[in-house]
């Protein structure tokens, strides 16, 4: 039913990290149809996550990463709540109703649920199971963008460092932000697991003790190809150094 909701690049990859992009997308593909919205708000970070997958997709490049990357709407099905949150299909996003969303049956649910939700997790946990088969603990890196006025309300903070049960990446990309960029980095904002944010690590990183973090870009700074291309290498020897830290604190430890 419609377009594949995942698309997986660079699969054949060797570097240590897994790229995740679950607000890569606006598209709005058959049989889902517009919602009811017009081109503005298709456009807008209601519908997915500006600027996102031109960074993740620059990063696996430069981390030598496979990247999965959503390619529809946040608002068909947002592929980082699980299928009993509202937020899986909002009535409404921020200040905007979603007529398409209103009063979705239980069948309707359902529906995307299994053309959307489910594939895309069952590629993801494919990808990440045939690196741990192959003797390799892969780091669940997801890269997403929030808009700089939320609710009327500006945000100063340029780039969240954002963890599920293990802090112990998010707190050493944090760290490494700190000392080699000039970004306003902030562990846990705008958002953090307490907003139900963290689904796509609790689904896939934590269960099995991956090294994880979810990374929240403000998507006016990473506005056209040029900028995306220069957030990612500002933050690719961020990770490196980060996964570094990670690696040797754990083999002092050992």
């Amino acid at each position: 039913m419609g377009q594949t909701p995942i698309q997986i690049e660079g699969d054949e990859r060797g570097g240590a990290c897994v790229f995740v992009c679950e607000h890569a997308s606006n598209a709005m593909p058959a049989p889902w149809g517009d919602l009811g919205l017009n081109e503005a708000q298709r456009a807008a970070h209601i519908a997915w996550d500006p600027g996102a997958l031109g960074v993740a997709r620059a990063l696996a490049a430069q981390l030598d990463a496979p990247l999965a990357a959503a390619c529809q709407s946040r608002l068909i099905y947002d592929l980082n709540r699980p299928p009993h949150h509202a937020g899986a299909m909002p009535a409404r996003s921020e200040t905007f109703d979603i007529p398409g969303n209103q009063d979705l049956s239980a069948q309707d649910r359902l529906t995307r649920t299994d053309a959307i939700y489910l594939p895309f997790h069952a590629e993801l946990r494919a990808l990440i199971a045939r690196r741990l088969a192959r003797g390799t603990v892969p780091v669940l890196v997801t890269v997403h963008s929030f808009t700089p006025v939320y609710f009327g309300q500006s945000r100063t903070v340029e780039l969240g460092v954002i963890h599920d049960a293990d802090p112990a990446l998010a707190c050493a990309v944090l760290e490494e932000a700190l000392e080699q960029t000039g970004l306003d980095t902030r562990l846990n904002e705008p958002y953090s697991a307490a907003d139900g944010v963290t689904h796509t690590l609790a689904l896939q990183a934590t269960p099995m003790g991956l090294p994880h973090v979810m990374l929240e870009l403000r998507n006016d700074l990473i506005a056209d190809e040029a900028s995306q291309s220069a957030m990612a290498a500002t933050l690719a020897p961020v990770l490196r150094a980060a996964i570094a830290r990670l690696s040797h604190q754990a083999g002092e430890a050992a």
